[in-house]
């Protein structure tokens, strides 16, 4: 850290004279310090006028101020926040303390920014923002030892009906810390007085947990949510505590359920654990979270944007479209403000109405493409003025020209839209490889993925995208060799050990080896229908059919995908099951016709529906 060579008041400037530019300028921030100080609390236009309060800003303190300023607009900050600092013990004003430390944050001199906080405590003791400030400043500079005595005395300062909402706050205060365990232990022992106080119990062990997981322990932050959740069931905090523990927690989830269980339970809580189950790959969890959300508040537009999104992704394109149309219906005219609060759950594409309804017509477009109605898609995108949706808008239309044979002209479209930034010209080249890809034309879709990786060769979303079509094109050591580089790049990439463990599994080699991976992948992303999928098939072919059986009808239970129902229907032909499998690929005939390991599976079994 960066520290100041003591100067004395009496500055350069002083010595020089005051340049006329930059007199000007000070002498404007100093008008408006001088504006603010004086200007009384607004009275109600019925009352008396108010009494005439003089400004602090004598003549001395105006000539302090002006070179103070003067002098850090021309790059002295070590005399500029002397003279300010000074300024601000004389008149003991808050403005002038903050203005000292933001000087001394601009130079990145953390001492001195301590040091004016601490001038700014002692001169106004009871300041809640010279405390805030102070601790901010502490947690940057990574001294969380001396962070104790101010988070106590900020805690002591807040009314009690202040007091719940801040302790929730005090492990904002210690962001990004570089020893999470030494701040939860902080926290811990700061709030452990609030844990006897009823009034402030729930806050403080959610607090703590929360501080907990962040270091990584997540059973004590387990522990204290469910306390928490004990104490007072109608509480939303330890509800908001175990959906951060959820990925990692199942054990969590109860305190979910029996919340979103009460009829009173808040809709953006349970719009969140639908949002959790979907990440979780829980669909149908998902979905009838979503259902019972809309049915409780039928008057609420979030979740229907959610619950048309996640209808589509399942292939229910009619459900999926009434619920993008509900969501319409409902957000017509509304202010392009921030959304309500049941929406604002971290969903930052429909921040907003407005963002809201430009994603409901772009999925309602992409429905429209997927059932071959052009002339409706084109009615949605054609709602869509934003500009930075443009590129969005031009691949969904590239996406219609390709599925009528024009594959030529929607490269065309795409390559000719206009990059406004680096990740448009990535976007431009993944959706062109896409379009490719449904359109089968595995060799020019391999050709775009090595134009993409000739400026980014170690990126491991395009390797993995370019092994898919080296392995299409029928190049398995290719495959296989981009598939093990992207592991290297990113061990936690479960996408990677599943497609290398499933290609050797559907080609009959290795077994051992892709069970082995595709274990791994499933401890990486624990429920992944497609990771239990591929584990199943891995188990057909070792010839564990009761195994495969097992897993393949979990997954399609948790995502009744073609692809799965295509190896669950064959499994269950093996076994002499006929009827099961004919219904099990008549289901996903029905919701995906196209898909090829469903196609190819009906040609290589002879099997007619």
């Amino acid at each position: 850290m960066r520290h100041y060579v003591e100067m004395p008041v009496r500055s350069p400037a002083a010595r020089r004279g005051l340049r006329p530019l930059a007199a000007a300028l000070a002498l404007a921030t100093v008008s408006a310090w001088a504006q603010d100080a004086a200007a009384p609390p607004a009275a109600p236009a019925s009352s008396p006028p108010a009494a005439v309060r003089n400004s602090l800003l004598d003549a001395p303190l105006f000539y302090q101020l002006l070179i103070g300023e003067i002098e850090a607009r021309e790059g002295q900050p070590g005399a500029a926040y002397q003279v300010i600092l000074d300024a601000a013990r004389r008149s003991r004003d808050e403005t002038l303390f903050r203005r000292a430390v933001e000087i001394a944050l601009q130079a990145r001199a953390g001492e001195e920014a301590l040091t004016a906080t601490r001038a700014w405590r002692s001169a106004l003791p009871t300041s809640q923002e010279a405390l805030r400030t102070e601790l901010q400043i502490l947690s940057a500079m990574n001294r969380l030892d001396q962070a104790a005595e101010p988070l106590r005395a900020l805690l002591l300062l807040a009314t009690p009906a202040e007091r719940s909402g801040l302790i929730a706050a005090v492990p904002r205060f210690l962001q990004r810390p570089a020893d999470p365990a030494h701040s939860a232990r902080l926290v811990e022992e700061v709030l452990k007085p609030y844990l006897e106080q009823p009034a402030h119990r729930v806050a403080a062990q959610v607090a703590i947990g929360r501080s907990w997981a962040a270091a990584g322990d997540g059973e004590r932050a387990l522990g204290l949510a469910q306390q928490a959740h004990a104490a007072d069931p109608a509480a939303e905090p330890p509800v908001l505590l175990a959906l951060e523990l959820l990925p990692t927690r199942s054990e969590a989830e109860p305190i979910v359920r029996e919340y979103v269980a009460r009829p009173d339970a808040e809709p953006a809580l349970m719009l969140l654990y639908a949002r959790a189950l979907m990440t979780l790959q829980r669909y149908p969890d998902a979905l009838h979270q979503l259902e019972t959300v809309t049915r409780r508040k039928p008057e609420l537009a979030p979740p229907y944007l959610t619950l048309g999104a996640l209808y589509l992704d399942l292939k229910q394109p009619a459900q999926g479209e009434a619920a993008l149309q509900r969501y319409l219906a409902l957000t017509e005219g509304a202010a392009d403000t921030k959304a309500d609060d049941s929406a604002s759950t971290g969903d930052d594409d429909a921040s907003t109405p407005t963002q809201g309804r430009v994603q409901a017509w772009l999925m309602l477009a992409a429905s429209a493409d997927q059932r071959g109605d052009y002339a409706a898609a084109e009615r949605w995108l054609a709602k869509i003025d934003d500009p930075q949706r443009a590129l969005e808008v031009q691949a969904r239309r590239a996406s219609m020209l390709a599925r009528q044979g024009r594959i030529d002209e929607a490269r065309k479209l795409l390559q000719a839209a206009p990059e406004r930034s680096p990740q448009d010209a990535r976007a431009k080249l993944d959706a062109e490889a896409a379009i490719l890809r449904e359109a089968q034309r595995w060799q020019d879709a391999y050709d775009v993925m090595a134009k993409a990786l000739k400026t980014s060769p170690d990126d491991p979303e395009l390797l993995y995208e370019q092994s898919m079509m080296a392995d299409k094109l029928g190049r398995a050591d290719e495959m296989e060799r981009l598939l093990r580089r992207v592991i290297e790049l990113k061990p936690d990439n479960a996408h990677a050990y599943n497609a290398l463990g499933y290609s050797l599994a559907d080609r009959g080699e290795r077994l051992g080896e892709a069970r082995d991976l595709i274990a791994r992948a499933l401890e990486l992303a624990p429920n992944d229908p497609f990771i239990t999928d591929s584990l199943g098939w891995v188990e057909f072919r070792l010839g564990n059919r009761a195994k495969a059986l097992e897993l393949l009808q979990r997954a399609y239970a948790s995502r009744p995908d073609a692809e799965i129902a295509a190896h669950l229907g064959e499994v269950l032909w093996a076994e002499g099951r006929q009827d099961e499998a004919r219904r099990v690929w008549a289901e996903a005939r029905g919701r995906d016709a196209r898909n090829e390991v469903l196609v190819e599976t009906l040609k290589r079994l002879k099997v007619r529906l």
